[in-house]
Order: C-alpha cells, then structure tokens, then sequence
C-alpha cells in the first residue's frame, strides 16, 4: 500500500498543471507516493507536456470532459493510497506540506478528511479554506450578503466560518475541492465523490457525508498552499451562478428533507434569479458605461453647439439627433472604439467616418428632412467638442489606474527578479522574448531573512510592482512567506517554473490567472473579427428568412431551421463554431470547420487541429464558404 495517492483533474491549464506538479514532485519526499492526473480532454497540449516532463505520473487522457466527480472517482478507483489527495492543477504546495498532512492524520485517527491554509497569487489568505455547513440560514446570509457584511460574526458568517481563527487548528464542516487530504478508510465506508455533481458542490457533499460517517473534518494551517482559483469559472457569468446554485439545489435536496428542504429550495431559487439578473446588469453596465459617458459628451457638444450657432431651427433635440447618434456610436464601435486595449485613433476615426455618414444623410434628405433640420456648423461643433470630453474621460480613468498620461499603455512594468544569476538570466530572456523590458532589479539569494530585507529596500528605492520568482532555487515555503511579508496591492508576483517557458501569476482570487509566453495570434480570439462574426450570423440569418420559403422546401429539419435562423438572428447560437474544442462558455454552433471537408471518419485529435487551424486563421469568408457549403444542414439540432 503507498502512503499517498494525489489526484489531479486538469481542463486547459497546462502551464499551471506543469506548475503544480513541480510542486508535487518535490511536495512526496519522505513518503511513498503516487501521482494521477486526469485530463478531460483538453486542446492546450496538457496531456503531451505531462507525457514528456512527468513519465512518472499515471495519465488518464479522456476523449471527453467528464466534469470534476466522475474524473476524480476515475482515479480513486485504482488509488493505492493509505490517504486520498484531490487537488487542483492551479495549485502549488509547500516542500513539507504532504508529510505535515500525512503525520497529523497519522496522530488523529478520528479524522476523515483534512484541508490546509490556502493564499490566492497575491498571498492573501482565501476564506474558503475552512467553510460551515450550508444550511438554509448560512445560505441566506450567504446570498443576500450579511456574512459580507459581518465578517467576523458566528451568526451571520458561518459560510466561512469567520470567527473561527486562520492561523489555528479547527474542526470544520466544509473543505475545498482544491485540496482534500483523505483517509482512503473513510472514503470506503461513505462513499467516493457523487457523480450527480459536474462541477460544484461536490466537495460539500463529500465533507458532509466524511461528517455523518463518523470522522471529523479538519481545518490545518500549519502548511499552506497557493490556489490561484478563477481559472475554471468566471464567476460573473450568468453560466457560473445557474451552474453553482443548481448544485446546492442538488445539495438540499439529498440532505434536507421536509419544511426545511421546501425553504431551502425557495432560498435558491431565489438566489438564482437575483445572483444571474445582478451579473447580466453587472456586465451590461460595464458594457454601456462608456457608451452613457460619450453620449454625454456628444449631448454637451449639441448643447454648446446650439449656443454658438443661435440657429433658431436648431434648437433642442430633434428627432434627428437620434439617428446621428447612432450613426456615431455606429462608426466608432465598428472603427473598434470600445475595444481594449483602448487606442484614441480608433475612436477620433470612428467619429469622423460618423460624421461624414451623418453629412451625406443630411444632404440628402435635404432642409425639409422630416426628422429635423440640423446646421452642419453646429453639427462640426457638436462632435468637435463630444470628441474632447471623450478624450478627457479616458485619459482620466488611465491616469487613475496606470498613474501616467500614456493612454492607450498600461503601467510600465518595473519588473524584480529573485533567484540564482542562472536563472534570473532565464527569465529576463523569456521577458524579452515577450516583448517586455528587462527588470529593474535583480536580487541573487543567498541567506533568506538577509534577502527578504534587501528586497523590501529593492521593492522601495525601485518603485517595483512586479516580482518574479525563480521556482528552482526557491522553496514554495519561502516563496508564500515573502509574498505575505511584501504584501502590497500595487505588485503582482508571479513564478518561473524549474524548465519552464511560462512564468505564471494572479493578482487576486477572482483574478483569471495570467502568464507570460510566446504569443500566438488567433484571429477568433480578435474583437475585430468576433465582431465580424456576429454581424455576418446575423445579416446570413436575415437573408435565409428572407429565403426561407423557396429553402424549406428542401430542408432537412424545417422546423429547426427556422429555430436556427432566429437564434443566430439575435446572438444565442453562431452557425460556424468550435465543437470539438467546445468549452462550457461557447455557443452551441449548427456547423463546424470540419464541415468544410464533409467528411463523417474524422478522428476526434483530426477534428481538434481542423478547429484550432480554422480559429488561429479566421476570417468571415471561412464561415460564409461553410455555410454555403451545407445549406441544406442548416436544420441540424445543435
């Protein structure tokens, strides 16, 4: 029997993965271990990097996602273990943190399960390391934000066991899927992960169920972790909220029973319905919010306009101005005005090209225009002074947030590197290779406490804001305890690897992890052509309605079709899409780049790399030769 099996899930995250296993790799000495990864089934090359760097590890390659419960159990069922790990890729331990989880269970044979101190990637303690049981009450404190409000209060913030120290050792209800350290005893007498569970809440079930079969569940801080986290989920997604609260649904109704299970079910339902319309709001406003600033300027500039003009016949806001509005904020979006990264030219030519719009259309409806008469004098002043309140904002907000008047540039990175001449060497290379500047500083260590002393005078004389750390001459140990000693919301650190080409980091817990690699192109991923993209479903939708009568006739799937075109006509499904390389946040497609060869052998890797060539070279003539190509299975189901 081994001492420990660790079970890793990974879904396109290889960089952090070949992170987390350098940790692991160093993470089992003293102990006799095995590793399994399971992959479901990912595009970024996971499977071919754990090959190549860890022919020790046991790889499940699946031919499809089976979400985090079925993946893990896959692995349970062949684990050796005395002990049972789940992990997650995004993580990165501490060198003694296995043999300090293995020696307290050890010495507690009452414990069934056990989760550490967990720090996001900017070393700030994660609250869900330590969770109470979601009962209806700690839910509706959850949900409608008094655990938020009261932080520290047993009543209100059981959810995450506030009152309960960090630094102390506690017997909890709850541990994260992150990091589950259990007794492969108490995993035989309750049961594995339940299946019923794709992505949340499986690890509350799993906890509760440790819970009822007689074992405690530990909260242990005498090691701790990195957990990166919203590398999986965005939860500002309407998907994440439905998602997350249909598994406490799940939850209350394998646990609860009567009057309470009723109340519950409300509770979430509820939560659901306010949790999605407040991230549809959320995300709205972000979107509409420089659009309401622009409309402003672009009002006052009418408003200055009518006053240097005294036309009387301009006076106030016709019906006109509407449609020179639209015509403006027409012109600059598609000029890519509201792409990031924002650049003024973009905007300043979308308005000109609006402008000029706006000119031919007054001409032509002539003085008599029915909407209105406009005097092409106050309209030049109208967008002359719109234009320099735009401007004003943007630069503004920049200044705000990158502290210089280079708009369009983010903050120049004053970038520190620590670790031995090798490898600080390694990493500004990687920079360079990036397209970035060489750091500002460069710290070789040597005796830890000396060094940590020398960079808070580094981090001070230098004004830095980046630190990278070299992960093979630093112990993960030494890497957390400097990230929580330097502490500051203006740095962001991030870790190189051992042979790595990736140097990995995130700048809070809700922050999607970045990293710096070689950068490829991928047309797909480009507003200009998402945008395209959009307008050609939708103009292709509006001519095969048009159509429609003469197609029906030899369409397979009429009735489908129709839904299709109406679908595509307004954004819910896109006719040309990725399938194979599908993700839970794509829109369901009726065709695919395969179709382009018509071929029904394709192997499901051949189907992949048509897609990612497709992706990487896109262009709207891709998707109209595809379409055109399978008129007549435009009624598919998708």
């Amino acid at each position: 029997m081994k001492d420990l099996s660790v079970i890793i899930v990974n879904y396109n995250v290889s960089y952090f993965l070949e992170q987390c296993l350098l940790s692991v790799k160093r993470a089992v000495a003293g102990l006799d271990v095995e590793v399994f990864v399971v992959d479901n089934n990912s595009v970024d090359g996971s499977v071919e990097m754990v090959r190549r760097r860890f022919p020790e590890v046991i790889l499940h390659a699946n031919k499809e996602n089976l979400g985090f419960s079925k993946a893990n159990n896959q692995a349970m069922r062949e684990a050796q273990g005395k002990y049972v790990l789940l992990l997650n890729p995004d993580t990165v331990v501490e060198e003694d943190t296995f043999l300090k989880c293995f020696r307290y269970m050890e010495e507690h044979p009452e414990a069934g399960a056990l989760g550490v101190k967990m720090m996001d990637g900017a070393g700030k303690f994660l609250p869900e390391s330590k969770r109470g049981m979601p009962t209806p009450w700690v839910a509706f404190s959850k949900v409608f934000g008094l655990s938020a409000l009261f932080p520290k209060s047993a009543t209100f913030n059981r959810y995450h066991l506030g009152h309960l120290s960090a630094d102390e050792t506690h017997e909890v209800d709850i541990l994260a899927g992150a990091y589950m350290f259990m007794r492969a005893e108490a995993l035989d007498k309750v049961g594995l992960l339940d299946e019923t569970f794709f992505m949340y809440g499986e690890d509350v079930d799993l906890s509760y169920r440790i819970q009822q079969g007689g074992y405690k569940v530990i909260y242990f801080p005498e090691t701790r972790i990195i957990h990166y986290k919203g590398e999986s989920t965005r939860k500002t997604s309407v998907n994440y909220v439905f998602m997350f609260y249909r598994a406490m649904m799940v939850f209350a109704e394998k646990h609860f029973s009567g009057r309470q299970a009723k109340f519950y079910s409300y509770l979430i339902k509820l939560a659901i319905y306010l949790r999605a319309g407040l991230a549809i709001v959320s995300r709205a406003a972000q979107k509409l919010f420089p659009l309401l600033l622009d409309g402003i300027c672009l009002a006052i500039g009418v408003l200055i306009g009518e006053r240097l003009v005294q036309d009387p016949l301009t006076l106030g806001f016709t019906p006109s101005w509407a449609v020179y509005f639209s015509l403006w904020f027409g012109a600059a979006f598609f000029s890519g005005a509201y792409d990031e990264p924002s650049k003024l030219y973009r905007l300043v030519r979308g308005m000109l090209i609006g402008s000029v719009l706006i000119m031919a259309f007054s001409s032509i409806m002539g003085v008599t225009d029915v909407l209105g008469v406009t005097n092409k004098k106050h309209l030049l002043i109208a967008v002359s002074v719109g234009l320099v309140g735009m401007a004003f904002w943007r630069m503004f907000l920049h200044w705000r947030q990158y502290g210089n008047w280079r708009f369009g540039e983010p903050r120049a990175k004053r970038i520190a590197i620590v670790g031995s001449q090798k490898e600080v060497k390694r990493a500004t290379s990687l920079l360079r290779e990036v397209g970035l500047h060489d750091p500002i500083a460069k710290l070789e260590t040597q005796n830890a406490e000396a060094d940590l002393r020398q960079l808070q005078e580094i981090i001070k004389i230098h004004k830095i804001n980046e630190l990278i750390f070299c992960g093979k001459d630093l112990a993960v140990s030494q890497i957390i305890e400097w990230m929580v000693q330097v502490h500051d919301n203006a740095i962001e650190f991030k870790i190189l690897p051992e042979n790595s080409t990736y140097i990995i980091g995130s700048s809070s817990k809700d922050a999607r992890g970045d990293y710096y690699a070689l950068h490829i192109e991928v047309n797909l991923l480009n507003p200009y052509h998402r945008r395209n993209k959009f307008m050609v479903n939708s103009l292709v939708s509006l001519l095969l309605l048009v159509c429609a009568p003469v197609l029906i006739l030899g369409m397979k799937g009429k009735s489908q079709f129709l839904k299709n075109c109406l679908a595509n006509l307004v954004g819910l499904y896109q006719w040309v899409g990725l399938k194979a390389n599908a993700t839970p946040d794509s829109k369901p497609a009726v065709l695919s780049p395969v179709d382009k060869i018509q071929s029904d052998r394709l192997s499901q890797p051949a189907a992949r790399q048509i897609e990612i060539a497709y992706a990487k070279d896109y262009s709207v003539f891709s998707d109209l030769e595809i379409i055109f190509k399978n008129i007549w299975q435009l009624g598919r189901k998708v």
